[in-house]
């Protein structure tokens, strides 16, 4: 039981949970200017967030798929991207209203999932087209909006990854109504 926290794909997905104090601190070393800081929480956001592609793929190509894999996987995701939102509104880059409707979903969707799980319905509320989407958007915002200067001289990673990161909260959104509307028919049928 204790081998499935040491697979390759489960060791990868435990970088991005580690990850998460690395990433803030960057922007808490002392005398780091912000270029410098920028760059490299960056830098570490792009590559522990490819690990979340590359994690599910060699579970797969390895044959180590496992529950609690599953399980973990999506936890180091919203983590990641949790910790990088509050590190973007704290410096001013993100909304706050934008980051809890991001967080929000979150929580609430992990909730509904989970007691979905519970009752023997969790197909109803499989990920879907527009959570994918959703998820894909918000982690080309944030490394934009964690960058925060100009990419290759003509690519303003503020003015992209702002509108980039509204538009992941609309389709926060509409990803949210989209799984309560699935889920629906079970929850009146409990609530009877």
């Amino acid at each position: 039981m204790a081998v499935m926290f040491f697979t390759i794909p489960t060791l990868m997905t435990w970088t991005r949970i580690v990850a998460i104090p690395l990433i803030v601190g960057v922007y808490y070393w002392p005398g780091l200017p912000m270029v410098s800081q920028n760059l490299i929480a960056t830098s570490m956001f792009v590559v522990f967030a490819i690990t979340d592609w590359l994690d599910g793929y060699l579970a797969r190509k390895l044959n180590q798929a496992s529950a609690f894999g599953a399980f973990l996987d999506p936890v180091a995701d919203k983590f990641l991207v949790c910790a990088a939102l509050l590190v973007l509104v704290h410096m001013h880059r993100v909304h706050v209203l934008v980051a809890l409707i991001i967080i929000g979903r979150e929580i609430a969707i992990s909730s509904l999932r989970e007691w979905m799980a519970q009752i023997g319905a969790s197909k109803s509320v499989a990920v879907h087209m527009v959570g994918k989407l959703k998820t894909t958007v918000q982690m080309v915002a944030i490394p934009f909006l964690l960058y925060d200067g100009m990419l290759f001289g003509v690519i303003d990673t503020r003015d992209w990854g702002a509108v980039l990161i509204l538009i992941a909260a609309v389709l926060t959104i509409w990803s949210m109504v989209y799984y309560m509307q699935k889920a629906l028919p079970e929850i009146r049928a409990r609530v009877k």
